[in-house]
């Protein structure tokens, strides 16, 4: 890793891990709280052990120039077993939040060990751990591949990667200590926040430099997804988390926006987190890695630009659809409806795209897993999309909200359309980084993928009977006008529909499991094979460019 550095660039990490470390020393040693202090300590354990990365490997020869003519591929190998490690952690600590639902006894009396404190851990070691650093790496791989050109420099992208995952790892142990802003999907404070702008930068930059120095004149469609999801995400991220600290030494803040326009801010902020980090950012990772792994084009090229356009300018009107029935205004409830309504169109045809690429390459879906991944993930995709502009329909939404069926909604969308497409990704790409014929066990991914697609079935389906029966009990009234059942006769009545989905999410934890093997052996297998990986055709000749032409 430090060997394909620069000296001049190694010396830049030294001083930015340094200044990160005294930082961590500032905070440790003025806290006003012990959990501070904590968090102080992790910011300098971590920049101590990149230190001593750099330090092992400061004398090594600089890369030749032959060394720096091919694309920079190290920091995606590194991405892709980052990621794989929070899927780990994430889906744990999921299956221990699911199983606190059905026994709650499992807290063991311990404070960080509560439902309250867990829940933010599994969704942002999920969302963020995984889902970000896969989103990072594969971005890394198709900006270069798409525009035949190798990133600028080496530096950058090592430092998206340490300083993004510094931030993931201060937000899930702040958790565990008690600090939270408590917004969804937005909890860590704001020393993290500013972390996270930062390297979030430096990651919009490289990316703007990367196209800039392509040789392709054609910037291809998943370009387009991946760079909105870099551009809206700090977008959301900045405004949503405007806050003012209590003083440097505290983590504790305070939201410059309250009441109803807090409200409105974050699920601005939540529903479009939805729409550009969990959608455009693997739709970018869908329209590269199907086409190329089918050898197919895409179906249209044009569709695909039109689905993005509508996707980016209806998205950012829906977030108001999670507060019906408050104190928001009604016509500003009314138009997060409609835009979730009108979502559908460019959704299903983004979706559509996807599975009439795989036209003529049917028997590939049935032979080869890791294509198969990606089909399903599409189905998931349009199912998601449609159960989500159908639940965004006020009468729909007064049964729906607050129920488990919102969790189902989801959670088909994270395990169903996130995770799969991200699997697929991964198998698809593991061999051809590492140089190898093919994954260490062909069975092991088929195995992997009915894990997860069972998991990922038996915890909606629970999930939705779940939410259905909430929502119908909690607006029953018997003869007298009152409450026909009590909250606690609800919560008896999901018992069992807790226990399975504890089920659904074990299977798809042991999927995730059986798949961080299979990568594992692959990459430690040795005699690899000298192979050239597809991607480093011209994109023209495999799925970009003809299939533009072909629309057009």
């Amino acid at each position: 890793m430090v060997s394909s550095l620069m000296i001049g660039e190694r010396r830049l990490g030294v001083v930015l891990s340094s200044l990160v470390g005294v930082l961590g020393l500032f905070m440790a040693g003025y806290a006003d709280q012990s959990a501070y202090e904590y968090q102080g300590l992790i910011i300098l354990a971590y920049s101590l052990a990149v230190l001593f990365v750099l330090v092992r490997g400061y004398f090594s020869p600089e890369p030749s120039g032959n060394d720096r003519l091919g694309y920079y591929d190290d920091p995606i190998r590194a991405g892709i077993v980052i990621a794989m490690i929070w899927a780990m952690v994430g889906l744990s600590v999921g299956v221990w939040v699911a199983s606190l639902l059905a026994w709650p006894e499992l807290t063991f009396q311990q404070a960080w060990a509560s439902f309250g404190r867990l829940r933010p851990v599994h969704t942002t070691g999920v969302i963020f751990g995984f889902g970000g650093n896969a989103l990072i790496a594969t971005s890394f791989h198709v900006m270069q591949r798409t525009s035949r050109a190798r990133m600028p420099d080496q530096f950058s992208p090592w430092f998206v990667l340490a300083g993004y995952n510094l931030f993931c790892i201060l937000a899930v142990s702040g958790y565990l200590l008690g600090i939270t802003q408590s917004k969804e999907y937005a909890e860590p404070e704001w020393y993290a926040d500013i972390l996270l702008v930062v390297a979030w930068v430096v990651y919009l930059v490289l990316y703007l430099r990367t196209l800039a120095r392509r040789t392709e004149p054609h910037i291809y469609v998943a370009n387009w997804y991946y760079l909105a999801f870099i551009i809206v995400v700090a977008i959301l991220h900045v405004v949503n988390n405007l806050a003012l600290p209590i003083s440097p030494t505290s983590s504790k803040s305070f939201s410059l926006f309250s009441g109803v326009q807090d409200a409105m801010t974050q699920w601005w902020y939540g529903h479009n987190a939805v729409a550009f980090f969990l959608t455009a950012g693997f739709l970018g990772m869908m329209y590269y890695y199907l086409p190329t792994r089918a050898g197919r084009p895409i179906f249209s090229y044009r569709l695909s630009i039109i689905g993005f356009w509508g996707i980016t300018f209806f998205y950012m009107w829906a977030g108001s659809h999670h507060l019906h029935y408050t104190a928001l205004p009604h016509w500003v409830q009314t138009l997060g409806m409609t835009f979730s309504v009108m979502l559908l169109i460019p959704s299903w045809a983004s979706a559509a795209n996807a599975l009439l690429t795989l036209n003529g390459a049917w028997h590939k879906v049935r032979d080869d897993a890791t294509l198969r991944f990606m089909m399903v993930a599409a189905l998931f995709y349009g199912l998601s999309t449609f159960e989500g502009s159908f639940m965004a329909i006020r009468p729909v939404n007064s049964l729906s909200h607050y129920t488990d069926w919102t969790v189902g909604h989801v959670h088909a969308g994270a395990l169903g359309w996130v995770a799969l497409i991200t699997f697929g990704a991964f198998y698809s790409l593991v061999p051809i980084l590492w140089k190898r014929k093919q994954m260490y066990s062909p069975r092991l991914v088929e195995v992997h993928f009915w894990c997860a697609l069972a998991g990922t079935v038996i915890y909606v389906f629970a999930m939705w009977n779940s939410g259905i029966i909430q929502g119908l009990m909690w607006r029953t009234y018997n003869d007298s006008g009152t409450l026909a059942y009590s909250f606690i006769e609800s919560l008896v009545a999901m018992h069992p529909y807790y226990i399975a989905r504890m089920i659904g999410g074990l299977f798809f934890l042991g999927g995730a499991i059986v798949g961080f093997y299979n990568i594992w052996m692959t990459i430690r297998e040795k005699n690899p094979a000298n192979l050239r990986e597809r991607g480093d055709k011209p994109l023209s000749t495999s799925g970009g460019v003809t299939a533009r032409n072909t629309a057009e």
